[in-house]
């Protein structure tokens, strides 16, 4: 009887690379094309759209403390080094393409715009998470998914 070893193909690993990747700047084309830098575009009592550039990481963390250049070196490193872990690790494909893909968006910004575009603004009465996009979204859920996995294989 034959094995049958979990985890994604690779042809599936590719296209949910290409889609977040593709999303993402698909929605950041639309936002830099209808919203001014800096404008907010209210949509739900809850939730704003936005254009805001940010030249660090996550939550601007850093911001403005490095060359863009670093932060596109450090992206390829993360890149090549989750897509080789994941050809050894099956079960680890989805949340690891999730993870580069969101890594593409952002780093496709970095090169075209020097800063990544976030504009998902969520926000409860005076407070405001800090704006995202959706390869931060797809980074994320990756990360999230990858501890489950992780969390249930060091439980068995």
């Amino acid at each position: 009887m034959r094995k049958v070893s979990a985890g994604i193909s690779s042809g599936i690993v590719v296209l949910i690379v290409f889609w977040v990747a593709l999303s993402d700047q698909i929605s950041k084309f639309l936002v830099v094309k209808f919203l001014y830098a800096g404008e907010c575009t209210y949509v739900w009592s809850f939730f704003n759209l936005v254009n805001v550039k940010n030249s660090g990481v996550t939550f601007g963390l850093l911001n403005g403390m490095f060359q863009p250049i670093v932060f596109i070196a450090i992206s390829l490193i993360i890149i090549v080094f989750i897509g080789v872990w994941m050809k050894n690790n099956r079960s680890y494909r989805l949340p690891g393409s999730l993870i580069i893909g969101g890594a593409i968006g952002n780093l496709i910004d970095r090169i075209i715009h020097k800063a990544v575009i976030d504009f998902l603004d969520f926000h409860l009465l005076t407070y405001h998470w800090p704006a995202f996009n959706i390869a931060d979204s797809a980074i994320v859920i990756g990360g999230g998914i990858l501890f489950f996995i992780s969390y249930g294989e060091e439980k068995r």
